[in-house]
């Protein structure tokens, strides 16, 4: 992403984790995780969308760490349906954002792990905000969001997008009262529109 980009290898419980931490000069207002989607659908922590989410992070003054599924590039193991993916994240977590401010954020099937991640990680840890694009809510049980982080969360989803329905994603947002910003006209990747996912994610994160 930029001179500051650091590749560095953690440990799951499935074996090594590739990841990449984006670190700023200065000091930082915390660590940001980001997750990636679908790892049998090419999904990597390379994906434009996750380099975007990365950016907007790290604009905002954030260290950002985006990981690599299991079997997905240098990572050990193999995919896991979500289930051992979120226990990854979690042991992320551990490793890199031991303590202090911490963010989670995940795009398509990254959002559905992150969001068992967070639902585990809100009973002990205070989570500064949360950014979930494309959730995967139509082939995945996503948890939903606690109460007490509705206003730290951002939930973005295009309105045409054909991999993952809007009507699927209000479903699963509809009885938390969890607002969704919708993108009209926007895709699945956000094709021509990353600038303005960008600005989305700054102006909240800057909120």
């Amino acid at each position: 992403m930029n001179s500051q980009t650091q590749k560095i290898t953690l440990q799951g419980e499935a074996g090594v984790i590739e990841a990449l931490r984006d670190e700023l000069e200065g000091v930082s207002r915390g660590v940001a995780i980001v997750a990636h989607p679908h790892p049998l659908f090419g999904g990597t922590m390379d994906n434009k969308v996750v380099q975007t989410l990365a950016r907007s992070f790290v604009q905002c003054g954030w260290t950002v760490v985006r990981f690599n599924f299991r079997g997905v590039g240098a990572s050990g193991g193999g995919h896991d349906a979500g289930a051992g993916e979120a226990r990854d994240f979690l042991r992320v977590v551990e490793q890199v954002a031991p303590v202090g401010p911490l963010a989670i954020a995940g795009f398509s099937f990254g959002s559905f792990v992150a969001s068992h991640a967070l639902a585990e990680l809100h009973t002990h840890r205070e989570i500064e905000k949360v950014v979930f694009v494309g959730t995967a809510a139509q082939r995945f049980t996503v948890a939903p969001v606690a109460p007490a982080l509705h206003d730290k969360t951002l939930v973005v989803h295009g309105e045409q997008d054909d991999t993952v329905s809007l009507a699927s994603v209000m479903d699963w947002a509809r009885p938390q009262s969890l607002p969704v910003t919708v993108v009209p006209g926007g895709g699945h990747f956000f094709h021509g529109q990353l600038p303005l996912l960008k600005n989305l994610v700054v102006r909240h994160l800057q909120g």
